[in-house]
Order: structure tokens, then C-alpha cells, then sequence
């Protein structure tokens, strides 16, 4: 997963395409930038609300930081019951999931 594949995972997942935001700060949006920390380059994930951040968080590797605001996101809508588990016993496992 990366920068250019996130939103489409979290739309995937029902995650309101509006919700996020790539490459820009937006408020009332969860924000996923690409700086630079020292030197180096570093992801940043936060929410942003009347211009101010929260919850931020900053990574060294675009895909961790996409894994993050993917697995953040997911959990809301687990919790809203967007989405749920696979009764196990009526699915049969597919695909690989080290993919």
C-alpha cells in the first residue's frame, strides 16, 4: 500500500472518499503529507480540524504511514459496524494473506 493506492483501500473498506485527504492539509479531513524530518524524507498522518492537527503521527516509510491511517480508519468502521468479521465457518479461507 501506498499514497497512490490508500484512498482506494479506504473507500473499499466505506471510508467517505472526503474523509482523506493526500498531499494537502484539509480540515475536518484525516491528512496524509510527505515531508521531511532532518534531512530525511518522513510521512506525517494526523486529523485536522479549524487548522490545527491532532492526533499526528509521523513515520519514515510511506507504507507503514499508509498502513497506519488505513488501519485507524478500518477500526472506526468496525466500531460504527460498517464492517465486521467473516463467520469463519461457513467461509472458506482464499486468497494469500501475506499479499
Amino acid at each position: 500500500m501506498n499514497t497512490e493506492s490508500v484512498i482506494g483501500w479506504l473507500e473499499s473498506m466505506g471510508v467517505p472518499a472526503g474523509l482523506v485527504s493526500v498531499g494537502a492539509e484539509v480540515d475536518d479531513a484525516w491528512c496524509l503529507l510527505r515531508g521531511e524530518a532532518d534531512g530525511v524524507a518522513a510521512w506525517e498522518v494526523f486529523w485536522r480540524e479549524q487548522g490545527n492537527r491532532y492526533d499526528w503521527a509521523r513515520f519514515d516509510s510511506e507504507q507503514v504511514a499508509c498502513f497506519y491511517l488505513f488501519g485507524r480508519l478500518t477500526w472506526t468502521q468496525v466500531l460504527r459496524g460498517v464492517v465486521g468479521t467473516v463467520d469463519a465457518t461457513n467461509t472458506p479461507p482464499q486468497g494469500n494473506p501475506r499479499v
